[in-house]
């Protein structure tokens, strides 16, 4: 195990050596999430614990659940909740995500779903391969299992593959999605992209300006920072 910071260091968590590892796309999920204080959340695939940590820390008194598969990460989670003080409103549990009962009551329900393809290079460490790798339509699963848990006019927010991004979209035809893209530099295309529902919305899909993450020279742009390390929302008007 090995210790990380967030959000300039207001949050520290312990993460496996081995295994997906929590980064940016952590962050600026989490960022993306429009909870407001004193709602309730649900996060599918939570791993450590991070996304979860980064949203309690930027909005106040927030409740969130996590479900994750591996017992290993659940005990690691639940650790770094109580090392950020943040137990009393942060927990996780075991589960595969898969067979998760939502009861429509959540305000908001985010995820990073496994969603490099069955056909893709497989990576070296089994457990990194296990987290990221999309063996049985994990998007579109994991969107319906969202849809689920999240109460009327809530929202489901997810971080995607820019090319498979439409696989989510097909799991919430007639509602409001709005995608917002993740551009690693000024002119080039995204590779990434969040993607958020509004349950039951009739808003239509629309392109938000997106974030530009980094400068010619690789440094962080101004508003890349002003999300990573000081825990600003994204911006998606």
């Amino acid at each position: 195990m090995s210790g990380n910071g967030f959000l300039g260091g207001r949050i520290v968590a312990v993460q496996p050596e081995d295994g997906f590892r929590a980064g940016h796309d952590t962050v600026l999920l989490a960022a993306a999430v429009p909870a407001l204080a004193g709602q309730h959340v649900l996060e599918l695939g939570a791993g450590a614990g991070i996304a979860s940590l980064c949203l309690a820390a930027r909005v106040p008194d927030v409740r969130i659940l996590g479900v994750e598969l591996d017992p290993a990460l659940v005990t690691m989670a639940d650790a770094n909740a109580a090392a950020n003080g943040m137990e009393s409103r942060v927990s996780f549990v075991a589960g595969d995500v898969a067979a998760f009962v939502g009861d429509g009551t959540f305000d908001h329900v985010f995820f990073n779903p496994p969603f490099h393809p069955v056909s893709g290079r497989k990576s070296r460490d089994p457990a990194r391969d296990l987290a990221m790798r999309d063996t049985a339509g994990a998007i579109a699963a994991w969107t319906r299992v969202a849809l689920a848990a999240v109460k009327q006019g809530g929202t489901v927010t997810a971080t995607l593959r820019a090319d498979r991004k439409d696989e989510m979209l097909a799991a919430a035809t007639g509602m409001g999605v709005v995608v917002f893209p993740l551009f690693p530099r000024l002119g080039v295309e995204p590779k990434r992209v969040i993607v958020r529902i509004e349950k039951n919305a009739s808003a239509g899909l629309r392109t938000a300006t997106g974030l530009t993450l980094h400068e010619a020279d690789g440094r962080n742009t101004q508003a890349a920072e002003a999300v990573l390390r000081h825990a600003a929302a994204l911006d998606w008007d």
